[in-house]
């Protein structure tokens, strides 16, 4: 949909000024399931995202309506009176959002509409549901003029997913979306928030993000049984070490105390959680040194972890990341996301992408019945307002 096509249904929708905001989506390129285990996880922001409308109004209302969404219509909900429903559907997300700024003592007092539409593909897990919670952040930061950092407004998110929708997830992709930055990945301590940014500087190699097109609702996925056994694993751990997340734990330290944890399905989940971290760490050296070689060797080691340790990979992905491990050029390939459908990622030389979409495309359609579709990762910067649509 091109801007002049959404500045006109806008204008069908609602009458009135508009403002217009954006936050991208994301990728996780190695270090995955680490962020809620303190540890470290190494994102970047995508070139697409969500868009979003503002516009005010002169009561108490909000009127919320999704281009992606327009079976559900427009959702409106009482300024003063904001609460979770099932029914509500997306629109949980934004109002999760701004009853979370309002829980922190920030006023905002007017009714206003919102339109949104996106093109991170729903429920491919780039993170959508984040996008659309940064996106409107930023439009309340800066039309009620609330002056929070925006490392702040990355957190309230996070809070509002959490408490508001009821889904535990780390920080990771609040982060990613609202920290991102053109042509760099992220480098973030999940325990701390400190982080680094470095260079995407891949020389002739692309990421290709490989769409199962497999729907996962994440809320209704085994997300928060696995950070359950990662929470029960850390408390046997902690009857002998003094430490905070399994995020602390070096590899060494975990294999000598790994028998305090006495369940073997929670000792596995442990496992991933202690090895992925190390190899997040290890994987950004590698790419600082310019050795995209062993970078791509630690993405493959990741997969193998999620898929055996951590059980969240599933035959979609499985079978989109053994045929990327297949194609002449590829140096690695792995599940990105939460898991269970979604999104795999490969690093693929240029001069490979073509045959690579091809062969892949084919093997994962004989062996799923699925077709699977393909994009190139442009790397974006953070959530904000901009001038205009596009």
């Amino acid at each position: 949909m091109n801007q002049l096509a959404l500045r006109s249904k806008f204008n069908e929708v609602f009458k009135k000024e508009k403002l217009y905001f954006f936050a991208p989506g994301r990728v996780n390129l190695i270090g995955e399931h680490t962020d809620y285990n303190g540890g470290h996880v190494f994102p970047c922001a995508l070139s697409f995202g969500t868009h979003c409308v503002f516009c005010k109004r002169d009561d108490k209302k909000i009127r919320l309506y999704s281009l992606n969404f327009p079976e559900k219509g427009i959702i409106d909900a009482d300024l003063n009176n904001i609460s979770y429903d099932k029914k509500q559907d997306w629109a949980n997300y934004p109002l999760g959002v701004i009853k979370t700024l309002q829980n922190h003592g920030y006023d905002i007092d007017q009714g206003f509409e919102l339109m949104f539409w996106g093109d991170i593909p729903n429920g491919a897990g780039l993170s959508s549901s984040a996008s659309i919670e940064l996106a409107t952040a930023v439009a309340m930061n800066k039309v009620f003029n609330l002056y929070i950092p925006q490392v702040e407004l990355v957190k309230f998110c996070q809070e509002a997913e959490n408490k508001f929708v009821g889904m535990n997830c780390g920080i990771m992709d609040q982060f990613a979306i609202g920290m991102g930055k053109e042509g760099c990945a992220i480098l973030l301590d999940c325990n701390t928030l400190n982080y680094e940014y470095a260079p995407l500087d891949l020389k002739g190699v692309s990421i290709v993000i490989m769409n199962t097109n497999k729907r996962r609702e994440l809320a209704d996925s085994k997300y928060n049984e696995r950070r359950g056994e990662c929470e029960r694993a850390l408390k046997a751990l902690q009857t002998k070490l003094p430490i905070k997340s399994l995020g602390d734990l070096s590899i060494d330290e975990f294999e000598k105390n790994k028998d305090l944890i006495t369940n073997p399905t929670e000792r596995k989940r442990a496992k991933h959680a202690v090895y992925e971290n190390q190899r997040t760490l290890q994987a950004v050296e590698r790419l600082k040194a310019g050795d995209l070689k062993t970078f791509g060797k630690l993405m493959n080691e990741s997969h193998i972890s999620l898929r055996d340790d951590y059980e969240v990979t599933g035959k979609e992905l499985d079978t989109l990341a053994e045929a990327a491990w297949q194609q002449p050029g590829v140096l690695g390939a792995r599940m990105t996301g939460a898991g269970f459908g979604g999104c795999a990622i490969a690093l693929v030389k240029d001069e490979d992408v073509k045959h690579f979409i091809d062969n892949v495309g084919k093997i994962y359609h004989d062996k799923t019945g699925l077709k699977a579709d393909f994009y190139i990762a442009s790397v974006g910067g953070p959530a904000r307002q901009e001038e205009k649509m596009y």
